[in-house]
């Protein structure tokens, strides 16, 4: 199983003037914990990074300091998740036939969630790790004022990873470049091109580091993990 790490964004929301996967968490920057938890996963064979190369010296570093066995690839990123997502499809073995797709900020992932997805994969062309919504949802408009409130029943929190047969990502990757579609996930260009994805149960631990409020959780819940 391959695995695409889109990390090439910035750390604007965490108040850093770099990128957020290099700021420390128990002593670790946040891509050394996600890197450790692939290394483990018995589903992933392979690892691409996309990111900026003004990054890619640290990347390197961690690397190194992670003892990595499986192959890692570093691969330019774009202005946006979408663009580097797609430059790591373009940049995939030419034998990938599945591939996950892991935000590299949601650094608490488990090697057990990698590979509960990796194995679901085997019998879907698409899916995400999500979780159900425990609050209530409101749709508002532009003034704030609420629309409706859908049924919570029916709502997931949407994670990463995400999973997919790599032709038919790419097919619906190059279909919504050519018709300029701009999504925050795969999993909404499959979507948009009328393909199902299936869901897989997530964790409620794998949230995402964006915001320092963020970063003192997940040192929290390693804290209660025993490290």
């Amino acid at each position: 199983m391959y695995l695409l790490i889109p990390a090439a964004g910035m750390g604007r929301r965490m108040g850093s003037d770099r990128n957020k996967l290099l700021l420390s968490l128990l002593g670790k920057p946040l891509l050394a914990w996600t890197l450790e938890a692939a290394e483990a996963s018995r589903q992933i064979s392979w690892i691409g990074i996309m990111g900026q190369k003004i990054d890619f010296p640290d990347f390197q570093t961690i690397i190194a300091q992670v003892n990595l066995t499986k192959p890692v690839k570093l691969i330019q990123g774009g202005d946006t998740r979408q663009e580097s997502v797609y430059n790591g499809l373009q940049a995939l073995p030419t034998d990938a036939e599945r591939v996950l797709i892991h935000d590299g900020a949601r650094c608490l992932v488990t090697p057990e969630l990698f590979d509960r997805c990796g194995e679901a994969l085997f019998t879907c062309q698409g899916l995400i790790a999500a979780v159900p919504v425990k609050d209530t949802i409101k749709v508002v408009d532009r003034a704030k004022v609420i629309q409706s409130t859908p049924d919570r029943q029916n709502l997931w929190a949407a994670q990463t990873p995400q999973g997919f047969d790599v032709p038919l990502l790419k097919q619906c990757h190059q279909q919504g470049k050519n018709s300029g579609w701009k999504v925050t996930d795969d999993a909404a260009l499959l979507e948009k091109c009328g393909f199902p994805v299936k869901v897989v149960e997530g964790e409620e631990t794998n949230l995402k580091v964006t915001t320092p409020v963020d970063l003192a959780i997940a040192e929290f819940i390693l804290h209660q993990r025993g490290g």
